[in-house]
């Protein structure tokens, strides 16, 4: 693919890595691309415990059937919700719902425990299977990053198993830029998985962070 790079990794596999029409974009508020009104039908909304079973019914897949998580096992709905509850303690853990029904949902965590890195983030969005082309990815992560911006985070970043077209779309969109590749970063369904990391500045400048809120 002509100005593409291409990961190759230990099983021949190769994984062409679009580059990104956004380098350089910092700040949410320049974010390209995704517009709430677009998506009017749906309410983004800060998640609760009693959301917990559904959250869980639609991460289950990604856990049975693909790599797109390193977790080989459905979550169950008690520790789900202590994980929402957990992430809306310094983060945020996000749902789209429609009609009472919940489609996806994104959070964001903790990236690394040390002291130095607790500006920096990392962000995940889950949708209900054969919730595509709808907006809910984008409008999610739209309100995540804005909320994650009104915390005082300054970096968000996202792994990415390749290939996942899909994921590669959606954060193009938003402007992350690539960090780089783990080649045999996890082992599921009998084979390795690359991975592919990549960030998004949520601030302009290198100011003394504020604390976090």
């Amino acid at each position: 693919m002509a100005g593409d790079r291409v990961c190759g990794d230990r099983l021949g596999r190769r994984h062409p890595i679009p580059r990104s029409t956004h380098r350089g974009l910092i700040g949410v508020g320049r974010i390209a691309g995704p517009r709430l009104a677009a998506v009017s039908e749906l309410t983004i909304r800060d998640a609760v415990a009693a959301d917990a079973e559904a959250v869980a019914e639609i991460y289950a897949p990604y856990t049975l059937e693909t790599a797109i998580t390193f977790e080989d096992q459905p979550c169950p709905p008690v520790e789900m919700a202590q994980r929402i509850a957990a992430a809306q303690q310094r983060h945020a853990f996000l749902v789209a719902e429609r009609d009472g029904a919940i489609l996806g949902y994104a959070y964001a965590g903790v990236y690394r425990g040390r002291y130095a890195w607790q500006w920096c983030t990392e962000v995940s969005v889950y949708l209900r299977q054969g919730v595509r082309r709808t907006g809910a990815g984008r409008a999610l992560y739209q309100a995540l990053l804005e909320r994650l911006t009104e915390r005082g985070y300054v970096v968000a970043i996202a792994s990415i198993t390749l290939p996942n077209d899909a994921s590669l779309g959606l954060h193009r969109a938003f402007g992350f830029t690539d960090i780089g590749v783990t080649e045999m970063a996890g082992w599921k369904f009998g084979r390795w998985h690359d991975v592919l990391f990549c960030q998004l500045r949520l601030v302009e400048g290198y100011a003394e962070p504020a604390a976090l809120r």
